[in-house]
């Protein structure tokens, strides 16, 4: 699971992603009026540079990098690099999220749309100096397609393909079983074939012991510690242009409040993630500016519904009561989103029910009246009584075998809503005479993935092409036996929804294909599975004297962290070199407070969206 809702997750476990924007996607923004800090007396800090004047971008995650290897990440930190180091064949704008050229400078489809003919671009080299080609691609493509192993992170995209080719080194030609809604969205990084042809095991292979690490996106890894940073230096030929920052870093922080008092220091440039407290004393610091925008991520509650392989073999020791559509439906009545949207997330978030985010219109979900399961405690009571789980004398709901019924639930332990929440669920599921353990780790992934869990704290970022992050709720995603990784984010396997799943990423139509996605919505909601609390807003800040200007996605109020593409870091700014106070003002890219966005229907072809986000993002 690629991570819960926390600062930076996409989800809950080691597979977290997103994915993002359509083909031709119009997107209607609006900017409900930007953040100004207040000045606040306080030391200044100083630029951003290093003993040797390097011009540096520190930004603080507080998430680990589960693999450098584009086969194997599902993070949504790790993911995100990937953005950075490998050119995909498109990428998306940043002003509405339309598809636009990467690798590929066109694309074009065969009459029945079985076959798709890639233009390479021939001015794109991977960082040794070598030439970037189609053999590279097709190369990429073909080792997913082969070998299970490398498909690990991406093989959702590769399935559905039959032959890759590559005819000479400027095309690449991609032949289909069947049509799919996503090949103008194939996030997948491009890897150098000259390199990755020489690996053994791709299921071990972490990518993280030579640097520099050789790719051809605006950005090169030359250095990475565990839990402590991962460096990049500029790609001096990136075809768009090299980065101006002499030096990108990703440094790791456990806590958040030392992210933030090193923000405050002038240690790092930029910080996500932040909590309300955080936010407010941030607006009125020197040289911080906070961007606070609806977010392209949902926080959920996840709850086991019996960890499986593909195999037919059962695993894990998920609570059985959970598997009664009953008990569910009770607990999700008695879990109040109002209370959650306006106590801890203090208003920087949304009510939460549908799967996708209000941010992407043309596949956002609300279930009708009828089909609404409302904060309701009576309800909830009602729902037990009736489904025999009645409460002894003491006031304790007892299961089918007589046992109290007591419930556990993953929490990740760096992020401070998933332990808030975890205190109110205690308080609302008490009342029912139902007892919860919250469960805080430091790693929820391996209790996660081995079914070892009752419920979890759970989060994705989505793009506007959702197929990725409905892909994770298939039969095809769980792990081939109980020993194996999955792509699955909850052991989820339900024929009906997968029915839904392959007509919606064979359906070249929007609205239609948009339809097929909702009705997946809510088939999803009414298995009870998963419940969507939330869609919090993505709030972060960075100093102005170190960060002049900097592009957010949407370019009118949109996030800066977790982007679908490389866009904010490739066009950040450095500030002045004697930190002037008027860095702040003279911003390349309007970032607002409060800031609605719609993404209008896409008009094109769609993208996979992938990544999630939370305290262990998953991407």
């Amino acid at each position: 699971m690629v991570t819960t809702a926390s600062p930076q997750s996409t989800r809950q476990r080691p597979r977290f992603r997103l994915v993002l924007a359509t083909g031709a996607a119009a997107a209607s923004l609006v900017m409900a009026g930007a953040v100004v800090p207040e000045a606040q007396a306080q030391p200044q800090a100083r630029a951003a540079a290093d003993d040797d004047g390097k011009q540096v971008l520190t930004v603080a995650v507080s998430q680990s990098i589960d693999s450098l290897s584009p086969f194997l990440a599902q993070r949504l930190v790790s993911t995100s690099i990937h953005r950075l180091a490998y050119d995909y064949l498109t990428n998306y704008d940043p002003e509405d999220g339309h598809t636009v050229p990467g690798l590929a400078t066109e694309w074009k489809p065969s009459a029945d749309k079985l076959t798709w003919t890639y233009t390479i671009r021939d001015d794109s080299k991977w960082s040794d100096g070598k030439q970037a080609t189609a053999d590279d691609a097709a190369w990429t493509f073909n080792k997913m397609m082969t070998d299970p192993n490398a498909a690990t992170a991406n093989g959702s995209f590769t399935a559905n393909f039959k032959k890759v080719t590559a005819p000479d080194p400027e095309t690449l030609v991609i032949e289909l079983k069947k049509p799919q809604a996503t090949m103008t969205a194939l996030d997948v990084p491009i890897v150098p074939k000259h390199v990755w042809e020489k690996v053994g095991d791709f299921s071990k292979f972490n990518n993280d012991k030579q640097f520099p690490v050789v790719g051809n996106g605006p950005f090169v890894i030359t250095d990475f510690k565990v839990d402590q940073y991962v460096k990049l230096e500029p790609n001096k030929t990136f075809w768009r242009g090299a980065p101006k920052f002499d030096e990108l870093v990703f440094k790791y922080y456990k806590d958040g409040d030392a992210a933030v008092a090193a923000l405050r220091k002038g240690e790092v440039s930029f910080v996500q993630g932040l909590t309300p407290a955080q936010a407010a004393a941030l607006k009125s610091a020197e040289n911080i500016k906070v961007n606070d925008a609806p977010g392209r991520r949902f926080f959920a509650l996840a709850t086991n519904p019996g960890a499986q392989s593909k195999d037919g073999k059962k695993f894990g020791n998920g609570h059985k009561a959970l598997l009664d559509p009953a008990v569910r439906k009770a607990l999700f009545h008695a879990t109040d989103r109002t209370t959650i949207v306006d106590k801890v997330f203090q208003g920087h978030a949304v009510a939460g029910e549908g799967y996708i985010p209000p941010r992407f219109e043309s596949y956002f979900w609300k279930p009708e009246t009828s089909q609404k399961i409302a904060y309701d405690p009576a309800k909830a009571a009602q729902i037990l009584d009736e489904a025999g789980y009645k409460k002894n004398g003491s006031g304790k709901r007892l299961g089918k075998d007589g046992k109290p019924l007591d419930f556990r639930i993953l929490c990740h332990a760096t992020d401070p809503n998933d332990k808030a929440i975890g205190k109110y669920l205690q308080e609302w599921w008490g009342e029912l005479g139902i007892g919860l353990k919250v469960e805080c780790l430091d790693n929820v992934s391996d209790p996660w993935l081995k079914g070892d869990y009752d419920l979890a704290f759970d989060g994705w970022s989505v793009n506007p092409d959702p197929d990725f992050v409905l892909s994770i709720h298939t039969c095809a995603a769980l792990p081939a036996t109980p020993k194996d990784t999955g792509a699955t984010d909850n052991f989820i396997c339900d024929k009906q929804f997968d029915g839904l799943y392959a007509q919606q990423a064979a359906e070249y139509d929007p609205a239609k294909r948009a339809d097929l996605v909702k009705q997946m919505q809510s088939r999803l909601y009414d298995t009870g599975y998963m419940n969507v609390l939330a869609y919090p807003n993505a709030v972060e800040a960075y100093r102005t004297d170190q960060i002049k200007s900097i592009t957010t996605m949407p370019e009118a109020a949109g996030n800066i962290y977790g982007q679908d593409g490389y866009w904010s870091w490739w066009s950040a700014e450095p500030a002045a070199a004697d930190g002037g106070s008027d860095s702040g003002s003279s911003l390349g890219v309007a970032i607002g407070a409060g800031a609605a966005v719609v993404l209008a229907a896409a008009l094109g072809l769609f993208v996979a969206m992938r990544r999630r986000s939370t305290a262990e993002d998953r991407e």
